[in-house]
């Protein structure tokens, strides 16, 4: 008996974060209209970045000498990575090229500033497009902006879409190199989704463990916990206005960087390098919490995604910081819903394409402060 509903159709979504740690690619079955079923994940991949590939994206994170010429070099580099992560997935799913829809790819990050109109994304999908063989969907934050909204978080309306619908108020928290919340009001509450980015998330955990250790990042957070966190640097480190703002907002590497984190460390010599870690692991908690208890008042259950899921040290921080401020909320991850923490912003990418390709819109204006809702991304087509 033939189907009353065309078949799925297959998306690739590729991510790489803030925290410049490498590529997470995700192939995924989408539902045809009408059909009652999910979204189907078929295969994962992620290839960490080179040495190389790391240390010059980490250079175009600020202004120096000879930047247009090393982001293009840069950008080479990552669609080739880019097409090595399609390709290990087509390979897993033992399909062809021709079988999916569109790619859907965020790029790298070196520059976010809707205040002055722009948010840049080092990618060539163009290359990824000719390499891959299929249509490529990029330049996510570009349409947005351009109707007076942030360009970022675009993951909420994903999340709505994957994780809302339940009986009470969720929190989804992604903690990648900037952390960010998409709070999704229970079904039936006529309260809209909103979210925004709470502040830094690993970024500069990462960096102070790179400058300290020589490693990219602090592994399950054990540096942290060997410290005690000092009071007076999570004191300064909170001063920051940006946490003063209301949403819709969000931030980067543009603020939160080494360079910031020292010049609040010059008025407190001496602190022992692992407590100034387990200082940073207290800052990302508390202002994630303080957002969450401020914003989500009525939340009992915290799913967390990106690499900061996976600091034990990072969430039992958070954990405490929700109790303190009479908010009491079970932390857990997005694997409790059937997607695991590392996968959510690959698979966010794809479900964007797919939004992309059937002509429908990728943001929420009260999350972005947009002017209204956009189809967001720009094709490149494969031929």
């Amino acid at each position: 008996m033939t189907s009353p509903h065309p078949p799925a159709s297959l998306y690739i979504g590729l991510m790489s974060g803030t925290s410049l740690d490498g590529v997470d690619g995700v192939l995924a079955a989408f539902p045809a209209a009408g059909a009652n079923t999910g979204i189907d994940t078929l295969a994962t991949a992620h290839l960490p970045f080179p040495t190389d590939l790391h240390d010059a994206l980490l250079g175009l994170q600020s202004s120096g000498t000879d930047e247009i010429e090393r982001e293009a070099r840069v950008s080479i580099a990552l669609a080739r990575l880019y097409a090595a992560t399609t390709a290990t997935l087509l390979r897993q799913a033992q399909l062809q090229p021709a079988q999916v829809q569109a790619i859907g790819v965020h790029g790298q990050t070196i520059r976010h500033r809707p205040e002055l109109g722009y948010s840049r994304q080092t990618n060539h999908p163009a290359l990824l497009a000719e390499l891959s063989g299929i249509d490529v969907i990029a330049d996510f934050r570009s349409r947005d902006i351009a109707a007076g909204g942030q360009g970022a978080p675009l993951v909420p309306a994903f999340h709505q879409a994957v994780f809302g619908a339940a009986a009470h108020t969720r929190v989804v928290l992604n903690i990648g190199g900037i952390s960010n919340i998409s709070i999704l009001p229970a079904a039936g509450n006529a309260m809209a989704v909103t979210g925004f980015d709470t502040g830094p998330g690993n970024v500069l955990m990462d960096a102070w463990m790179l400058q300290q250790r020589g490693h990219r990042y602090d592994a399950d957070g054990a540096w942290g916990a060997s410290g005690q966190a000092n009071p007076a640097l999570l004191a300064r480190l909170r001063e920051d206005p940006f946490f003063a703002l209301a949403p819709p907002k969000s931030t980067g590497r543009d603020l939160f960087h080494l360079t910031w984190l020292e010049s609040r460390l010059a008025a407190l010599p001496g602190l022992a390098a692992a407590d100034v870690q387990a200082t940073l692991a207290a800052f990302t908690a508390t202002t994630i919490a303080d957002a969450i208890a401020h914003h989500a008042a009525d939340a009992r259950m915290v799913y967390v995604c990106g690499g900061g899921a996976y600091n034990g040290h990072l969430l039992r921080q958070l954990a405490a910081a929700l109790q303190v401020r009479t908010h009491p909320a079970s932390v857990t991850t997005t694997a409790a819903l059937g997607v695991a923490p590392d996968h959510v912003e690959a698979l966010a990418f794809a479900w964007l394409a797919q939004r992309f390709t059937t002509r429908q819109a990728g943001n929420l204006a009260a999350v972005t402060g947009a002017r209204g809702p956009r189809i967001l991304g720009a094709l490149y087509p494969a031929g």
